[in-house]
């Protein structure tokens, strides 16, 4: 896709990129361990094992409610003041702070308001983060940017995979590990980047997109995006319980070494795509390809009787949605048609991210009963195969970019 008006030319310093995806690896690092592990292990311990899907569905329902209006009103407010670091600043202490404050909830409609809340505090931070970055990097290096941040949730995995060792903390120092984590994480990039004004990027002296056909890209990428989301949702807040439906004997652990080695695995390879794409100047076709090999792990967890296989299966689809989450997130900057309001547009963009939280709990409810979760991979892969042909079509209309 050509670039457009406000798109900054001058190439940034490789401590630039590396200190900005750190930073938004500390998102991760807040995220990925208290949603995929602490809070269900939490959620158990205080609903018992029959209770914990519902109570999971429901604190991740009003979870991305939250998530979706914080991220989309603290973009649009660091848009028109014009101060990326000040709100990245707040929404970090904030979030840091409702973390620590989770073992304070004994019952569901506690769970419910400090989840929200800390939500709202970490997109408060992340918001930010998000147009800071589409402010500063150039199209000539948003395929590095995309493979750098590929390692934000693997960073994210094994720091969940870390607290929970066995003996290295107790329930509640867990979350303190996970918010002092997340500070060293972020803050190098709050004290040391510069920021770009919003939309004051010099000029970009190359024919300039359309906007309308740039709002078109952004439309294609975003529905791809959602199709992946939809079943990378559903398996980021239901894998324990998957893992547990194959082997009861799976404990939190083994969940967490599984959930990090995928990541950590995986960002190598999408740093090298991401560089390929910067050289051949083929954006999607990575994207592509992921969402290609995609299905044939979800098939697999369809047929998964043994954890082994299961484990096997989930590497497939995990290894490749990972890739494609990372290198879409940087690609999509491409498409933003206004400058002025980059923090307002990607946080419309977040809401592929929070979207599936808010039907996938309650379709899991419905399908799993009856279907049993290879039902719903079955469903996801074909979910998969759409997002495939939408990239693959919106990258044979742009061709080669100029």
């Amino acid at each position: 896709m050509p670039d457009h008006p406000g798109e900054p030319q001058a190439r940034q310093p490789l401590w630039f990129l590396v200190v900005y995806a750190l930073a938004w690896a500390g998102g991760s690092i807040a995220y990925v361990p208290f949603l995929t592990i602490l809070l269900p292990v939490r959620v158990t311990a205080l609903a018992g094992s029959a209770g914990a899907v519902v109570w999971l569905s429901t604190i991740a329902f009003f979870g991305a409610i939250a998530a979706s209006a914080g991220h989309i009103a603290f973009g649009w407010l660091s848009d028109v003041t014009g101060n990326r670091r000040g709100w990245a600043v707040l929404g970090l202490a904030l979030s840091c702070a409702l973390l620590l404050a989770v073992p304070w909830a004994r019952t569901l409609g506690e769970l419910i308001v400090i989840v929200a809340a800390w939500q709202v505090g970490l997109n408060m931070m992340l918001a930010p983060l998000a147009a800071w970055g589409a402010d500063s990097v150039p199209n000539s290096q948003k395929g590095l940017l995309g493979g750098l941040l590929a390692f934000a949730p693997g960073l994210g995995a094994l720091a969940g995979a870390m607290v929970t060792l066995p003996g290295l903390a107790s329930a509640d120092g867990r979350l303190v590990l996970v918010a002092l984590t997340v500070a060293a994480a972020v803050l190098p990039a709050l004290l040391l980047a510069p920021q770009a004004p919003p939309g004051a990027a010099l000029p970009d002296p190359a024919p300039a997109a359309p906007v309308t056909t740039l709002r078109q890209a952004a439309l294609h990428m975003w529905t791809a995006r959602l199709l992946v989301q939809v079943a990378e949702a559903a398996l980021f807040s239901f894998l324990y319980l998957w893992f547990r439906s194959i082997d009861p004997d799976v404990d939190d652990h083994l969940t967490a070494r599984v959930f990090s080695l995928v990541l950590v695995l995986s960002a190598p390879v999408a740093l090298i795509a991401g560089r390929w794409a910067d050289r051949h100047r083929r954006a999607l076709t990575p994207l592509v390809v992921c969402t290609l090999i995609a299905p044939f792990g979800l098939v697999g967890m369809a047929l998964s009787h043994s954890i082994a296989a299961g484990i096997a299966s989930y590497a497939v689809f995990g290894f490749s949605t990972s890739i494609f989450l990372a290198l879409h997130s940087a690609q999509t900057l491409r498409t933003l048609p206004d400058s002025r309001r980059r923090g307002r547009d990607l946080g419309l963009f977040n809401l592929t991210n929070t979207m599936p939280s808010l039907v996938m709990p309650w379709f899991t409810l419905a399908l799993v009963p009856w279907f049993g979760f290879s039902g719903l991979f079955i469903l996801f892969a074909a979910l998969a195969l759409v997002s495939a042909v939408i990239l693959a079509r919106l990258q044979a209309r742009f061709g080669r970019e100029n």
